[in-house]
């Protein structure tokens, strides 16, 4: 299956399960930045992320063979939430690795869903141990956050929506953790609209696609220092190749800006959106004279914000 058949593939499996997210502009914003921005708001799906998508796809995309035990992922939240919702839907149970450090908002989010939480230390090397465990134990499909095709090509619908509800985009601006919601837009534009440039957006406290990206190689996140959760996952092999082969360019922005960014977002449009969602804005702030006139796609990609607790991860 060709590339641009499975992200519509994925749209019509998934059309039953997910929002068609709307589109925000603010004029009045637009004059203060000397450009157009168009805010996909992700932060309305179900489950109050984009991940929705990919998780559905790819818990639909399972045969009854593999679906029969159920599911499992590792995960300090969203995606954690959206397989459990899916497996829901789909009427099999979801087994969630979480550390012991992540957010009570997503922790209770999972539970509300039916997921079955088993907490591991808070490391990746524990994460996948756990899972390991958890998947001999109960048989269960493994389904990798990002690392996955039916993932990726689920989160290409949200850029494929985006192309829809705009007309042609100079810019889309993503911002990137692990790169499944890059990877799948990298995917769309390519067949969806060829002209638009992707632009990676990530924290200098997370910056391992942008030092990936300036040293031609994969180089994995280690000590991630960021208010962005959802961003500090390091890339696989899969979507560094992705992003590779498709960004105009890697930006970073700094803990201030995303600050800036967050309370500018969400004062102007009235939404409720995580900092991981600021980090595109944060890096136009930076950078202004770069998009003046241009027209800005911009994936506002979650809005399971924990006001109690700002320093948290995805």
């Amino acid at each position: 299956m060709n590339v641009s058949n499975s992200i519509e593939v994925a749209a019509a499996r998934i059309a039953e399960f997910t929002h068609k997210t709307p589109v925000l502009n603010a004029p009045e914003l637009d004059k203060k930045l000397g450009c157009q921005v168009f805010f996909k708001c992700e932060n309305l799906q179900r489950t109050g992320v984009f991940k929705a998508r990919g998780a559905t796809n790819a818990v639909f995309a399972l045969s009854e063979e593999q679906a029969q035990y159920g599911v499992a992922t590792h995960s300090s939240g969203n995606h954690g939430k959206a397989l459990a919702y899916a497996a829901r839907m789909r009427g099999i149970p979801a087994y969630i690795v979480m550390p012991s450090n992540a957010s009570e908002i997503k922790k209770k989010g999972v539970l509300e869903y039916g997921g079955k939480i088993i907490e591991c230390p808070p490391t990746l090397a524990d994460r996948e141990r756990y899972c390991e465990r958890v998947i001999h134990t109960y048989g269960a499909h493994f389904i990798h956050p990002f690392d996955n095709a039916d993932v990726i090509s689920g989160q290409g619908t949200c850029a494929r929506e985006l192309f829809e509800q705009t007309d042609s985009l100079d810019v889309l601006m993503v911002p990137v953790g692990g790169g499944g919601l890059l990877g799948g837009s990298i995917l769309c534009r390519d067949y969806a609209s060829p002209n638009t440039a992707v632009i990676a957006c990530e924290p200098e406290g997370a910056d391992d696609a942008y030092r990936s990206w300036r040293a031609k190689k994969l180089i994995p996140q280690t000590n991630p220092q960021t208010i962005a959760d959802g961003l500090q996952t390091s890339m696989s092999d899969r979507t560094f190749e992705l992003m590779m082969g498709g960004v105009r360019e890697v930006l970073t922005c700094s803990e201030t800006g995303i600050r800036q960014a967050h309370e500018l977002v969400m004062n102007t449009l009235k939404i409720i959106i995580e900092p991981s969602c600021a980090v595109p804005m944060a890096c136009l702030l930076s950078k202004p004279d770069r998009f003046e006139g241009k027209r800005i796609g911009m994936i506002l990609s979650g809005g399971n914000y924990d006001f109690r607790r700002e320093n948290v991860s995805s």
